[in-house]
Parts: C-alpha cells; sequence; structure tokens
C-alpha cells in the first residue's frame, strides 16, 4: 500500500491510500453527516479490493460514487446538481458507471433507476458489502439496486480506507441507525434500528490508526451516548440478553474510558450525543482523562417543551438545562454546540421565544442552525400541517443565527490570555505561514508555524480572536507531544 499525496485548493495535503496493482479508478464524493464519510471510507476500503483506487480527478473515473443525505430537501437538491455533473461527464467517457450510495439511495430507492435514469447503481447504508455483485450486475447491462437494511451490519470487520486525510484525525463508526423516531427525522427509516458494534473491533481500528501515526479519533454514531455491547443484536432486544451477556455487556462510557486508558497519547472525540442517552458516567469519564476533548455536541432542536412533545424528542426543557447544569460541574471548560430547527409545524412565537432564552441559558459555543424542512416519509409530514410562513421561518432563523454568533465571540474570548492545548492539523486556510489545529473544546486555532509539524501537540498562547477562530502564538509542545 503507497500513499499518494495530491493538493486541494487550500494547498492542503490530501493523502490517500493506494494500492499498485489496481488499475481502475474510483471518485467518491460524501454529503451531509460524519457518518457519512465514515461509509465512504468503508466502501474505498470495499472496492479496493475489487481493483479501485481512489482519484481526485472526475473525468479519469472508471466508477463514480456519492454518498448522500436526506436530512434536509437542500441536501438533496446539492446531489442532483451533482448527478447531473456526472452525467455530462460521463457523455463524454461512455464507460464510467454511476452510483448512488446511502440515504437518500434508502428513501428514493428505484426512483432514480426507473424515472430518472441518472443512475447505474443504488446502493443503501446497509449493503455496502454487495457493491461489488452490484457491480457485476452493472457489467452485465443490468440496473443494481440493494437497500435492504440490516440487523446487525456494523462493517466492524472491514478496515476502512482513509479518504481525504490529513494523516492525523480520523472517524471510527461505533453504531449504526437509530432508535428514536423524531417527528421530522428520516435516519430511523434509511438507516435502519440502532446496533452497536463489537468493542474489539473497535479497539483494533484505533490501535491500526496510532500505528500509522494518528492523533485523534472521534467515535461515531447517530447515538453514541446510547452504545451498547453485549454480544446480541439490536439494542431494543438487550431486555432478552441472556444473564452473562448482561453481565459482560459494555456502555459508552466504559468503552470510552477503554479507549482513553489504552491510547493515552490519543485524543478523542465523540459525536453525535442525544440528550436523554447522555449519562453522568460518561462525564466522569471526560473528566478522569486530559485526552477526552472537552466538548460535546448536543442537539436540542427547540427551547420549547410542546415542540420538543411534537418532535417526539425525549427530553424537556428543564432536563435539558439540568443536563446542562450537570455537564458545567462536572466538566468545568467544556464547550457545547446545538442542532436547533426553527419553524417546526405550530411553532409560536412564544415557542420561538423560548428557544432563544434556552440559547441565553446554554451558552453553546457553537451550533447548526436551519429553518425546518417536511421531509417525505416522517411522522411530521404525514401528521402535522408545515403551516409556518417562510418568511416568518426566515426572520426566526436569522435572530437565532445573531443570538448564536454574539454569544459564540462571548465564548472564544474566555480563552484570550490562556494557554491552550492544540494539535496541529493543517495549514491555515488564508496563510501557509500559519498552522490551524483545534483545542479540546474544538475551536479552531491559527498560529505562526515555527519549528512545528502536522501531528504535533503544542501549547499556545491566545493572544486574540473572532468568533470562530483562536489567534496565538506557540510557546512548546505539550504533554501528550
Amino acid at each position: 500500500m503507497e500513499k499518494v499525496i495530491e493538493e486541494n485548493k487550500q494547498g492542503t495535503s490530501l493523502v490517500l491510500e493506494q494500492k499498485a496493482d489496481n488499475k481502475k479508478k474510483l471518485f467518491i464524493e460524501s454529503y451531509g453527516c460524519q457518518m457519512n464519510f465514515s461509509d465512504s471510507e468503508i466502501v474505498a476500503s470495499i472496492l479496493a479490493d475489487q481493483g479501485y483506487n481512489t482519484t481526485q480527478n472526475l473525468e479519469e473515473a472508471d466508477l463514480v460514487l456519492v454518498n448522500t443525505c436526506s436530512i434536509r430537501d437542500k441536501a438533496e437538491q446539492t446531489v442532483r446538481k451533482r448527478l447531473e455533473k456526472y452525467n455530462a461527464v460521463k457523455k463524454i467517457n461512455p464507460g464510467m458507471k454511476v452510483g448512488v450510495l446511502g440515504c437518500m439511495a434508502e428513501r428514493l430507492k428505484s426512483k432514480f433507476l426507473e424515472e430518472e435514469k441518472i443512475v447505474d447503481m443504488v446502493v443503501g447504508p446497509d449493503a455496502y458489502k454487495d457493491i461489488p455483485n452490484l457491480l457485476a450486475e452493472v457489467e452485465e447491462g443490468r440496473d443494481a439496486i440493494n437497500v435492504i437494511l440490516s440487523k446487525e451490519e456494523t462493517y466492524g470487520d472491514i478496515a476502512p480506507v482513509r479518504l481525504n486525510s490529513n494523516g492525523v484525525t480520523a472517524f471510527v463508526s461505533i453504531t449504526r441507525g437509530c432508535d428514536n423516531m423524531c417527528t421530522f427525522c428520516v435516519v430511523p427509516f434509511t438507516r435502519g434500528r440502532e446496533r452497536s458494534r463489537e468493542p474489539k473491533s473497535i479497539i483494533e481500528e484505533i490501535q491500526d490508526l496510532s500505528a500509522k501515526g494518528f492523533k485523534e479519533v472521534t467515535l461515531l454514531g447517530q447515538n453514541v451516548d446510547s452504545y451498547l455491547w453485549y454480544g446480541g443484536g439490536l439494542k431494543k432486544d438487550y431486555e432478552k440478553a441472556t444473564e452473562m451477556q448482561k453481565a459482560t455487556a459494555v456502555d459508552f462510557a466504559q468503552l470510552l474510558d477503554t479507549c482513553a486508558s489504552q491510547f493515552p497519547k490519543m485524543r478523542f472525540r465523540f459525536s453525535t450525543s442525544n440528550p436523554q442517552d447522555m449519562h453522568d458516567e460518561v462525564l466522569h469519564v471526560m473528566a478522569k482523562h486530559h485526552n477526552v476533548c472537552n466538548y460535546i455536541h448536543l442537539p436540542v432542536q427547540s427551547g420549547s417543551t410542546r415542540i420538543l412533545k411534537e418532535m417526539n424528542r425525549q427530553h424537556t426543557r428543564e432536563e435539558y438545562m439540568e443536563l446542562v447544569d450537570r455537564i458545567y460541574k462536572i466538566v468545568p471548560g467544556i464547550s457545547l454546540s446545538q442542532d436547533m430547527i426553527t419553524g417546526f409545524p405550530t411553532e409560536t412565537e412564544e415557542d420561538h421565544q423560548d428557544t432563544l432564552s434556552l440559547m441565553k441559558y446554554v451558552r453553546y459555543d457553537f451550533g447548526y442552525m436551519f429553518a425546518y424542512s417536511e421531509r417525505p416519509g416522517t411522522l411530521a409530514a404525514r401528521k402535522l400541517e408545515d403551516d409556518v410562513p417562510e418568511e416568518i421561518k426566515k426572520r426566526r432563523l436569522q435572530e437565532i443565527v445573531d443570538l448564536q454568533q454574539s454569544i459564540a465571540l462571548e465564548r472564544t474570548k474566555r480563552f484570550v490570555g490562556q494557554t491552550v492545548e492544540v494539535l496541529i492539523e493543517k495549514s491555515s486556510k488564508k496563510s501557509d505561514e500559519h498552522w490551524s489545529g483545534r483545542n479540546s473544546q474544538n475551536t479552531t486555532v491559527v498560529f505562526p508555524r515555527g519549528a512545528y509539524k502536522v501531528g504535533d501537540f503544542v501549547n499556545v498562547k491566545i493572544t486574540d480572536c473572532t468568533s470562530a477562530t483562536l489567534i496565538g502564538e506557540a510557546i512548546g509542545y505539550s504533554e501528550m507531544q
């Protein structure tokens, strides 16, 4: 296995694992959540054994795959535009094959093949191991589709090919699927029921990353905090487990503690957390280990208990605030981020004000904020009228964004004058004379290069900031180096 270095638009090196004997070229793009990007690395690994090396050049590809997101309509429209681009290239290169992967493939299924005729292959999130067979179908001139959801598949036996890697940070998936059934969300329908990956395979993947020089791992799942391995299948069937299975079960706090203990020179993050699944044991593990980052992405979606109930979120406004209080108490100095949906059906101005007041209470460091987008097939689409006018959605969203930006500036200012530990990940987007990395709280830090290199843990004295970036001077290596 050799490594090929390519340059992207910012001049940052992209490391692509390559097999010298592979002759075919795979171009793969990912949209949406981190899980999709992680899945693309699994797909690249499967296809590497089928003779494909990855390429950054669309025009030279034999196979083009797009890993898709269905969480919002805008994400689907972006993918459709990319498919138009692929097919324009395909007219020049008729031998090129095009496939759709992921959640959009699962949601639309055969529509791509039967009605739109814009792809050769449609593959759902649990069917990636079937891609070699589907490619054989395509080569025989037949359309190929597999969108069957699995109760067991976790891809724990596949070593991912790290795509567009900086050689420093990596994602490791620990759960798949979701059992929460939020009324606005398509994930349970596109990714199936929740199941957890065997701890041994997770540790082995992290060990491999450590041996290759990676310094930070993000443990991924739709609901990482509900991770539960008991030697069985779906989490919902845990009550049927034997006493022996229950006695040897591993939950997320135990898994995180094991990772941090076995790899003390690696940093660990995790995403995404659901409020009802975030237990104090995880917080105590975070407080115990210096190498577990002081950052939690904690989606809330709304500050109104009434709207949360309409969303089928398993927490109230008050329960969420109590959780936040415990987080700040157990892990001082932590940063929190949010997901927020405004304009959900029936949302009133009072509900909106509840959201703004919750944001002021929590003081999020940053967030991901969206106007409600009705998704076909969800309970909200079937049962609730999308009755908040677009102009009101836009106004409320802007108020949420403006408030978040003002809070974010206050939150980054708290670091000015402090020394923070930074893992160098890449060159700064604005200057090749500066490094860029993140501190434990997931805030970007920029500082002059000096004699340091990508992958170094460095202590940086913060001298200035914007709402999203810390600026400083390196003063030496940190204890993690």
